[in-house]
């Protein structure tokens, strides 16, 4: 049974694809804006939204949560909706749309020959994120969670190894081995460390326990690498902005918890700056 509802939503799915692939990118990206809030809060749970809010900002009034949750539904959408339009934005076509802040100190990790570990979170449409960083030219391996869906799955990783990161790794113990098969090889890593794992450990987000990575960490106290904070903004809907901050250095002495806290920290600054460019439908507290 659950195979036959996966296709048929993946049969719904590649239907408004190629409905937003004929409307063309700046009315497919407000079509699914609209759609995202009408058509997300049925597949979540609100409760597990609301809870993750809180953690953020407890003293939070009930107006600014609706207002938060209707944004990232309508982000939900957009990104739907702009997945099709990826070959686009990997061929150059739609930069009018996508700015890129300090890029010179991308420029400096392609330059130096050394991989870096980039580190983000599920802010806006990440995956335009690692596009960049491929697109220019950082020879780039990606972390990624394959889909429950294993009809969508298909199309999603056609999709991330020919115009997002061609070297994607699947989450999970195998995932690592190849991640530092990589490594060693040259090739920077991209992973996002706002969701939980398993086998992670405790660091705080907002002052509450979250199961975080510790990837990044050992990477670099196994490599003394340098770790690269990257962070998308979504400007009047349809633009974006891709920031490239100074890269963050840690000693190898330094422990895995305080690398990883600090890291925590950078993502919470983020979240902080724009809560409802965030996605806060994960269980990300849950231990």
């Amino acid at each position: 049974m659950k195979k036959i509802k996966y296709f048929f939503e993946f049969l719904i799915i590649f239907i408004f694809l190629l409905i937003f692939k004929i409307a063309g990118y700046r009315v497919a990206s407000n079509l699914g804006n609209s759609i995202g809030k009408v058509v997300g809060p049925r597949f979540r749970s609100k409760k597990v939204i609301i809870d993750n809010i809180k953690k953020f900002k407890p003293e939070i009034k009930e107006d600014e949560i609706n207002k938060i949750v209707e944004k990232m539904w309508g982000n939900y959408g957009r990104i739907l909706a702009e997945y099709v339009y990826i070959p686009e934005f990997r061929k150059r076509r739609l930069d009018n749309y996508i700015k890129i802040e300090g890029l010179e100190n991308l420029k400096k990790i392609k330059n130096s020959g050394k991989p870096t570990v980039f580190i983000s979170g599920h802010f806006n449409n990440f995956e335009l994120m690692a596009m960049v960083i491929e697109r220019e030219g950082v020879d780039l391996s990606a972390v990624y969670r394959p889909l429950n869906n294993k009809f969508l799955n298909i199309l999603m990783e056609y999709l991330r190894k020919n115009y997002i990161c061609k070297n994607q790794i699947k989450k999970g113990l195998n995932g690592v081995r190849e991640a530092l098969k990589y490594f060693k090889s040259g090739k920077s890593l991209a992973i996002m460390i706002d969701q939980r794992v398993s086998e992670g450990i405790n660091s705080k987000l907002f002052g509450k326990n979250a199961l975080t990575t510790t990837i990044p960490a050992q990477f670099v106290k196994k490599f003394g690498c340098v770790i690269q904070p990257v962070y998308i903004q979504r400007n009047e809907g349809i633009y974006f902005e891709v920031f490239f901050d100074e890269h963050l250095s840690f000693d190898k002495s330094e422990s895995v918890e305080n690398i990883t806290n600090k890291l925590n920290h950078w993502l919470e600054e983020k979240i902080a700056k724009n809560p409802a460019q965030w996605i806060w439908s994960h269980n990300r507290w849950k231990l």
